[in-house]
């Protein structure tokens, strides 16, 4: 799970998540949309495929890359464990809000 975190945490790689959030793009396509450089679009896939965020595929010349839906859907457990933690805190901050505003 930290890996994940820390290869999401850098913003061109957030960004390049993000692109493939709509599906599988080759490499030049990324580094046109996100006006990088070849080789440093190239550097933030190697780090994103070593932590298990995404998967390539050759077609070709081309290098296509597409998100692991199976990292995500483990992230997305891990977010829903802090949910009851943060219903509790939210149910908290709604009653005090109230209580100011009784006061008023």
């Amino acid at each position: 799970m930290i890996q994940t975190l820390a290869a999401l945490g850098e913003p061109n790689r957030l960004a390049i998540v993000e692109l493939l959030r709509d599906g599988p793009r080759p490499v030049g396509d990324i580094v046109d949309r996100l006006g990088l450089s070849q080789p440093l679009v190239s550097k933030h896939l190697k780090v994103l495929s070593d932590a298990d965020v995404v998967d390539r595929r050759v077609d070709g010349k081309r290098r296509i890359y597409a998100l692991q839906r199976e990292r995500f859907d483990e992230l997305d457990r891990w977010l829903d464990s802090f949910a009851a933690v943060w219903d509790d805190r939210l149910d908290r901050l709604q009653a005090h809000l109230r209580s100011e505003g009784a006061d008023r």
